[in-house]
């Protein structure tokens, strides 16, 4: 099994590259993780709190409808994953590609992948194993936010595509919706206390509280993407890049400018914070479909 894996994944890979294989996932060592490589494999290392998130998390019917618009038909080609966590992508849309790389740095995440279909991969996605130009297809979902070199790690996914390959991203929070101002970020401040007393939102106890929030480097106000970082960030390394804000709850009408509605709260952080909340500028995250020309 060993032998035919590291055949499938052989020839995209960089020489001089040293791995591991333990039955389930390729290693590539990580000699000094970060604070966040840290946190988000402590996080999705957990059983219980990947598996939720793996059920709960990006499985919705409109999620699935717009991811199915901005990649089509995936079918016998090479697709990237990077931070697939325990493969939420793979399972919503499901289909037949050629290769499926799934990328995390939590093990318990890369073994749910696993037997859902990935090769799992566990990597530094700021410094990825692999060879340039070889993919048809890479996506990022809710994973910029999570590395502190967005930039960086935008520029290694944009690295691994071949001429005529997709580059999708989405889910990250879009920096002027969350750069809230006033009374807004006291609001904000104040969500740890705001989370215990109406039950911790997603997370069930104070610990995955913690550590759900930690993982989330770039969430919070000052800090985001923005319509000029995808650009700024692609354009130059020989991408089209198209922008779409949206607040979640839209399918493929994203990709004709429609944004929906967002939730009250952040109407009134907006507010607060003396912007519009029905502008693009106020929309709750970015989806980015650049293709490598």
């Amino acid at each position: 099994m060993e032998t035919v894996l590291e055949n499938i994944i052989g020839p995209y890979i960089k020489a001089g590259e040293n791995f591991t294989f333990n039955g389930t996932y390729f290693e590539f060592p990580i000699d000094k993780p970060s604070e966040a490589i840290k946190s988000n494999a402590y996080y999705f290392n957990n059983p219980e709190w990947a598996e939720e998130y793996l059920i709960y998390c990006h499985r919705s019917p409109s999620f699935k409808s717009r991811w199915a618009k901005a990649i089509g038909n995936w079918d016998n080609k090479i697709v990237v994953d990077i931070g697939c966590g325990p493969g939420n992508i793979y399972a919503t849309l499901s289909g037949k590609p050629k290769l499926l790389l799934g990328i995390d740095v939590a093990p318990k995440s890369l073994e749910f992948a696993k037997d859902l279909g990935y090769t799992s991969v566990l990597a530094d996605a700021t410094n990825l194993p692999f060879i340039s130009g070889f993919a048809d297809i890479v996506v990022l979902n809710a994973a910029l936010h999570h590395c502190e070199d967005m930039e960086l790690v935008l520029k290694e996914a944009a690295r691994l595509l071949k001429p005529g390959g997709i580059l999708v991203t989405d889910h990250d929070p879009q920096l002027s919706a969350w750069d809230y101002k006033g009374a807004a970020k006291l609001l904000w401040n104040s969500r740890k206390l705001i989370y215990r007393l109406t039950g911790r939102g997603f997370h069930k106890t104070t610990s995955q509280q913690y550590w759900g929030l930690a993982c989330e480097i770039h969430h919070k106000p000052g800090h985001g993407v923005s319509n000029t970082f995808f650009k700024e960030t692609l354009e130059p390394l020989g991408f089209k890049v198209n922008v779409y804000p949206h607040n979640h709850e839209l399918g493929e009408e994203v990709l004709e400018g429609k944004k929906g509605k967002p939730e009250f709260k952040y109407q009134l952080g907006n507010l607060l914070s003396g912007r519009n909340p029905f502008a693009d500028a106020s929309a709750l995250s970015l989806m980015c479909l650049a293709q490598k020309l």
